[in-house]
């Protein structure tokens, strides 16, 4: 599919979609495969799965948005320092895909009025932070690389994990300490992410450059492993009763498919149909059972979105 962007009555982009034809050097196409790999470790670190199981802790999650308030801000003050660049320009989208100022309003509802005397940058953060400031000055054309990596995957399922967030912490149902998931400046993700991966695909770069750019998504993707495994360290630290929610160890429950979901998840998966039938009825006697069908699905989600945006 092809997206093409219209100005309609003022109330900004519309995306018609229209169908297209990606060749395999088409650079949407050389990223998302040069990245599979790497985005699938990114996918089973601890902090990662936790979070998609809804064993989310409430002080992580918060640092995990500071964490992602640096990274943002880097990236989009870059971004503004190149956004007249041929190699950028195409991709300049600032008010449907910048997150710095959505994630600052959660830093204020988590953390108060005074938020930014409270936080600061973690290690593992701030090496992703230079990285970012190294390519937007010296070689701009690799910040197609990081904006690839963050923006689509914010798009590819980001409301699904809005939802195991929302759920998982009780947070107010008004989206209150989760503007960063909510792009009220796109209509359609699926038909935003055409026209993104199009007007990609019409850089004018020659395979090396491509190439280096696959490189550049990689690290990135390192760097948010980077600071999973940190936020999971901190999480050692941190009083399990601090955990907001979760569905309880099935090693807990005795085995009881009654009682743990995913032991019965485990069993259906490796022993026919009838254990799905008492896996859906087990999920929806818990009283948690919305956040693990919601988990669920924002792994499918997570996962299909990307590759096929």
């Amino acid at each position: 599919m092809e997206a093409t962007a219209n100005v309609s009555n003022g109330a900004g982009l519309v995306y018609e979609e229209k169908e297209d034809t990606l060749g395999p050097e088409d650079l949407s196409e050389v990223l998302a495969a040069g990245t599979k790999e790497v985005h699938e470790k990114a996918e089973n670190t601890q902090f990662v799965k936790d979070f998609l199981r809804g064993r989310i802790r409430k002080e992580l999650f918060k640092l995990g948005a500071v964490a992602l308030y640096y990274t943002y801000t880097a990236m989009e003050e870059e971004i503004e320092r190149n956004k007249d660049h041929p190699h950028f320009a195409p991709l300049y989208f600032p008010s449907e895909l910048h997150r710095h100022e959505a994630l600052a309003r959660d830093l204020e509802y988590f953390y108060g009025p005074d938020w930014q005397s409270q936080v600061s940058c973690s290690q593992a953060t701030q090496r992703y932070v230079d990285r970012i400031h190294e390519v937007g000055q010296e070689d701009p054309v690799l910040l197609v690389a990081h904006a690839y990596t963050r923006y689509m995957g914010d798009l590819s399922g980001g409301q699904v994990l809005k939802k195991v967030a929302q759920r998982a912490m009780k947070l107010p149902p008004t989206g209150e300490g989760l503007e960063f998931y909510q792009f009220d400046g796109i209509h359609s993700a699926k038909a935003f992410k055409q026209l993104y991966r199009s007007r990609m695909n019409e850089l004018e770069l020659d395979m090396e450059t491509k190439k280096r750019l696959v490189e550049e998504a990689v690290k990135a993707f390192h760097f948010n492993m980077e600071v999973f495994e940190e936020l999971d360290e901190i999480g050692k630290t941190i009083p399990e009763d601090a955990l907001n929610a979760g569905m309880p160890v099935h090693g807990a429950m005795g085995g009881d498919i009654s009682k743990c979901p995913y032991y019965a998840a485990k069993m259906a998966a490796s022993g026919g149909t009838a254990y799905a039938g008492q896996l859906a009825m087990a999920v929806l006697r818990h009283p948690t059972g919305q956040v693990l069908f919601a988990a669920l699905f924002a792994a499918l989600a997570g996962l299909a979105a990307w590759y096929l945006m």
